[in-house]
């Protein structure tokens, strides 16, 4: 059953519309090229400083819309720039995609994704792109007040692309960790917007986070319940996790492919479950019973469950390199993007990462090229 637009999204799109009216269209802008844009208005980086986001006109009926990450914070230390942040509070001209790999390398014929308009939403909020809140916290440095403001930032971008890309043959809901989790969450909005598309869902590097307890703390920091559809209407935050973003959505919209990539010892994940409370998290248990309660409601999911400890993929030379059982992990991924139905792909031996024959040496090319320089930041976080 498909459901209207959230009215408070309707609000949020006619309010930063006014601040989008210089902004150029996607016919003014040079194909083949990263554009970078300030839509202004209602959005912000969690610091007050500005925010931006990039697009990738391409020759393509298809459309990539990729949510960033770029860490957490829901408590002082974490969130205080001068103690122990755990997210990047910044977007700059080092976001920009081309300086990445994977699904961003155009120039690979291998990308399945190679003929697609991109719109890559940066990542500075310190909320998975799901926060709507000014919340102050007391970190060992003092007090500090951290603009949690994703669903508005997200809210711009979704705006300006829905009046510039009126009718695509096939939606990507794609991103990474942080930009990972939500991308279920923000799939219902395109689903509205685009109802005879093909709409698909990409999480990659953010299954393992099964955290009841520290739940709450997290959402009421964020304020997530006040910017849910109707979908969450029965969910508080003791209730409300990550899952039910697939869930909800998967429900309300079957139509919806919903996809996951891991690695069964990603570092990331790891030390992110240490920081929830869970110090020695047996992340494949995590990730099993996570899949295990999207399957029991969602009946299109499917995951890809990689060796090793490298934290997301879709961005990373990896993305050519990676395999499972001899299923390489950009075949199944171009199978998904042809609209085939993919089988869930998991490792056996999962301590190290099985490579596709002659990966290793593409891979070590692939990072020299697409090396960023080091940046003397506490913050840079962009892989998180």
């Amino acid at each position: 059953m498909k459901r209207l637009v959230p009215i408070l999204l309707v609000f949020i799109l006619t309010f930063v519309l006014s601040a989008q009216e210089d902004l150029p269209t996607v016919d003014d802008l040079e194909a083949g090229e990263w554009h970078m844009l300030a839509p202004g208005g209602d959005t912000v980086c969690s610091n007050d400083t500005p925010f931006s986001f990039f697009v990738y006109p391409n020759e393509s009926e298809n459309l990539m819309v990729y949510l960033q990450g770029g860490g957490a914070c829901w408590f002082g230390d974490t969130c205080d720039l001068s103690v122990n942040p755990t997210y990047d509070p910044f977007v700059d001209e080092s976001d920009n995609p081309a300086n990445a790999s994977g699904i961003f390398d155009f120039t690979n014929e291998a990308n399945p994704f190679v003929n697609y308009s991109m719109v890559f939403i940066p990542y500075c909020t310190g909320d998975v792109h799901i926060g709507n809140s000014s919340t102050t916290y007391e970190s060992s440095a003092g007090e500090v007040t951290i603009q949690h403001n994703g669903f508005n930032n997200v809210s711009a971008v979704l705006d300006w692309t829905f009046a510039n890309y009126e009718s695509p043959e096939t939606v990507f809901v794609a991103g990474s960790s942080a930009g990972a989790i939500p991308s279920p969450f923000y799939a219902e909005y395109v689903a509205e917007a685009y109802p005879e598309a093909r709409i698909e869902v990409l999480g990659d590097g953010a299954g393992g986070y099964r955290t009841p307890e520290a739940s709450p703390l997290i959402f009421g920091a964020w304020n997530t319940l006040d910017i849910a559809s109707d979908l969450y209407a029965d969910y508080t935050l003791d209730t409300l996790d990550f899952e039910a973003f697939y869930i909800e959505v998967g429900e309300a919209y079957p139509d919806i492919s919903m996809t996951q990539y891991n690695t069964a010892n990603d570092e990331v994940q790891l030390d992110f479950l240490a920081l929830t409370g869970l110090p020695d998290a047996d992340l494949p248990a995590l990730l099993a019973a996570n899949f295990a309660d999207i399957e029991a409601a969602v009946e299109d999911f499917a995951y890809y469950t990689a060796g090793g400890d490298v934290h997301t993929i879709l961005t990373l030379p990896e993305f050519y390199a990676y395999a499972v059982d001899g299923v390489p992990f950009t075949e199944w991924v171009a199978d998904l993007e042809a609209g085939e139905d993919v089988e869930t792909v998991a490792c056996d031996d999962c301590e190290e990462p099985e490579l596709v024959e002659g990966a290793e040496m593409s891979m070590e090319e692939a990072t020299e090229a697409t090396a960023e320089p080091e940046m003397d930041t506490d913050a840079d976080t962009d892989d998180e």
